[in-house]
């Protein structure tokens, strides 16, 4: 079994004309936490869901390279079960309105078949709740709606669902960009937790979070990616000018 969980090769993506990815490789450790930085319009949302091929819902678009991720070609594979494995949680908080907290995150344990009896099932909803410290919030309203909960809230219960799907990859893109100071501290608590059981790529634009969590980094600039390696290096020693200006605030 190979040592990386994502290998990308001059990846090039063109969108109705637009070259948005020229030519990326990547490189991604089981286990570890990818942190995605650049500014924005740089790529890192496509790079991301080109992954798990959610850039298949793009009109007018144009994939070309190699993506194999957990061993096989993205490209070869039924893009319903790649997404099983591979979950992506959006910047905007979207939990399901007409579905209970409960219900909310029991889903894709229901339908990836992880949860065989209601026990079971509970048990998962535990579990995925606790690993985004948010069960303790909630364990008492499991059959309200998410409506009542604040943005941070649904953001970590859209966390949660993606957790209960069990994947072996997450894809976070702008997670905290939404959401309060508290609520930002705890899902970057819960990841560097979760680490230790799947594999995490993160998009962000703000270097300070990717200090806060990053064991790698990469900085995505005009679809290109410009500097990569562990994170306390590249912030510590950046070789490139533009990582210097990105870090600086000056792109």
């Amino acid at each position: 079994m190979s040592a990386y969980a994502i290998e990308v090769s001059n990846l090039r993506v063109r969108v109705r004309g637009l070259d948005v990815l020229r030519g990326v490789d990547l490189k991604v450790r089981r286990n570890t936490i990818l942190v995605i930085m650049g500014p924005s319009g740089s790529g890192k949302s496509t790079l991301l869901r080109t992954l798990n091929r959610l850039t298949d819902f793009i009109d007018g678009i144009n994939v070309e390279g190699s993506v194999v991720v957990l061993g096989r070609d993205v490209f070869t594979i039924d893009p319903c079960e790649l997404r099983r494995k591979v979950v992506l949680v959006s910047q905007e908080p979207n939990p399901f309105p007409h579905m209970t907290i409960f219900d909310n995150v029991a889903l894709p344990a229901k339908l990836n078949g992880i949860a065989r009896n209601k026990q079971e099932l509970y048990e998962v909803v535990k579990w995925a709740l606790e690993k985004v410290m948010l069960w303790d919030e909630v364990k008492n309203r499991l059959r309200d709606y998410p409506h009542s909960l604040s943005g941070g809230q649904r953001q970590r219960l859209c966390l949660a669902r993606a957790l209960a799907a069990k994947p072996e990859i997450l894809l976070l893109d702008e997670p905290t960009a939404n959401i309060d100071p508290s609520n930002t501290f705890k899902i970057e608590e819960s990841l560097r937790e979760l680490r230790e059981e799947l594999t995490i790529v993160m998009v962000t634009h703000m270097p300070h979070q990717a200090v806060r969590v990053a064991d790698h980094v990469a900085l995505l600039y005009d679809g290109i990616i410009v500097e990569e390696g562990p994170a306390k290096e590249v912030f510590m020693n950046p070789k490139n000018d533009i990582t210097n200006k990105f870090l600086r605030g000056a792109i």
